[in-house]
């Protein structure tokens, strides 16, 4: 059974920078993507950024420019580097890991990890 586990995140000043870590274990294949999602008080979960095996990265608009996606295949791990926070960044921020092409495309959901909170003050 494959596992999802992120670290870091916490509380951070606006401007400040913080990094996401993730890694999937209990699998011996490649992930075809890993990334992350967010989900902030009374608004609907959004997709940061995500990267797929090749090294292909999406970003959503608000977070272009300060956060960086990176990936370490052969560990299945991966690290969003987010700088120059807003406040507008706090999240619950979830990673998340597609090992087959029906995740990977969402019509099936892929693996989830148990999230980690983003708090920015102003």
């Amino acid at each position: 059974q494959v596992q999802v586990v992120e670290s870091g995140g916490g509380l951070q000043q606006a401007g400040e920078s913080l990094r996401l870590s993730c890694a999937a274990s209990g699998s011996t294949a490649v992930s075809i993507a890993m990334g992350w999602y967010r989900r902030a008080p009374g608004k609907q979960r959004e997709k940061v950024a995500s990267i797929t095996s090749g090294g292909v990265t999406y970003y959503a608009d608000a977070v272009k420019g300060r956060f960086t996606i990176s990936r370490e295949n052969t560990e299945n791990a991966v690290i969003l580097q987010m700088n120059s926070l807003k406040p507008e960044d706090t999240a619950v921020y979830y990673c998340y890991a597609a090992f087959t092409v029906a995740q990977y495309i969402e019509e099936e959901a892929p693996y989830w990890g148990q999230g980690t909170q983003v708090t920015v003050s102003s």
